[in-house]
């Protein structure tokens, strides 16, 4: 230790380090001929270490990127990248982030990678069977997650599924629907038959992520091969929907002639039925002057004093659910109209029908079930 010196004052006439920074001079030094100012070179890394740098920032500000959707092995090299840098510059960091940002404004359009996002981009621009056969001849090697696409199925198209395959898969399947949609789905099984799933349910925190992927293709490829449906509605929604504007007599002898074909069809197309004579029992009294908006003055006149029989039921149901003025207004058009043909008696009440029909498809009122 001979020669080094005893305290930090003998080491000479070093500048003082707390006021040191990166624009001294080398040649303060003394016998350096080197560059006017200290320049830090930002450290070069890979493109994958340059991702992980990016991830790593978007988590330190609580972004959380949907990783779960890019293949396993890239998954697998992230995680190694991120484990081996260990220790970045400033400058780097900043070199990385203005390097990403300049790609981005560089990017154009994006397009989703595989067939499964290609399909979700078409989606109501090219025909079910199509996409069907396309993911068929796919063989299922798809990127994407195929639970996204069976959660937007309908209940009625996973109903099979559910009742057919094992109560484990059930489970599973229930497990990753969401909660209105599995409650809605298990009050369609037999009660039997919905125990046992609900039971399984208990028995699914112990299955790996790899097994839940391959149940999710499995049932997806089992879904496509489903032959495609010309119509989206049951039999009994199109008669009903048919029936429900056709004249009274051509509805009445229809109905007839089903009951003698076929009793039970003619139960569930009366169900989806609803005409004139319905409003008594069917629209909510609350929502009655929701219904008299939509509907033009005169042909509510028309059909309210056109309603005869059992249509009169509901024609007495509108005028006592509004104001006592606008009804007493009403009464009176009525009387003033006096006997409306059975024709544009028939249009008029059509007409108001329609437009609770419209209300109900806009979601902004619910038809009673005939029970309540």
């Amino acid at each position: 230790m001979d020669g080094l010196p005893q305290d930090f004052g003998d080491m000479g006439n070093l500048p003082d380090l707390g006021s040191f920074d990166e624009s001294h001079k080398l040649g303060d030094f003394g016998g350096f001929d080197a560059p006017e100012t200290v320049t830090r070179m930002p450290a070069k890394l890979s493109k994958k270490a340059k991702a992980a740098v990016i991830v790593r920032l978007l988590a330190a500000e609580d972004v959380k990127l949907p990783l779960a959707n890019f293949p396993e092995e890239m998954q697998v090299e992230l995680a190694h990248q991120m484990t081996d840098l260990r220790h970045i510059s400033k400058d780097t960091l900043v070199a990385v982030v203005e390097e990403f940002i300049n790609e981005l404004d560089e990017i154009g359009l994006s397009f989703p990678g595989g067939l499964e996002g290609a399909l979700n981009v078409l989606e109501g621009t090219i025909s079910p069977t199509t996409s069907a056969k396309l993911r068929k001849n796919a063989g299922f090697s798809l990127t994407g997650d195929p639970w996204e696409r069976i959660a937007d199925l309908d209940p009625v198209r996973i109903l099979p599924i559910l009742s057919e395959e094992s109560v484990e898969v059930g489970a599973v399947l229930l497990s990753k629907l969401k909660v209105a949609k599995s409650a809605q789905l298990l009050s369609m099984l037999p009660g039997d038959r919905a125990r046992r799933i609900a039971y399984a349910i208990s028995l699914t925190s112990a299955i790996a992520p790899d097994v839940v992927q391959r149940i999710g293709i499995s049932i997806a490829a089992k879904l496509d091969a489903q032959p495609s449906q010309a119509f989206t509605d049951a039999p009994t929604e199109r008669v009903g929907a048919i029936l429900n504007f056709s004249a009274s007599a051509t509805r009445d002898g229809v109905l007839e002639g089903l009951d003698e074909t076929d009793k039970e069809f003619a139960e569930e197309v009366r169900k989806n039925i609803f005409t004139f004579a319905n409003i008594a029992t069917r629209v909510d009294a609350r929502d009655i002057a929701k219904v008299v908006r939509g509907v033009e003055q005169d042909l509510l006149i028309k059909a309210l004093a056109g309603a005869t029989g059992e249509a009169a039921k509901s024609t007495e149901f509108i005028l006592t659910n509004m104001s006592k003025r606008m009804a007493d207004g009403l009464r009176e058009e009525i009387e003033t109209v006096g006997k409306v043909k059975e024709s544009d008696a028939e249009e008029a009440m059509n007409a108001v029908v329609g437009g609770i029909r419209q209300l109900e498809a806009d979601g902004e009122i619910f038809l009673l079930t005939g029970d309540e």
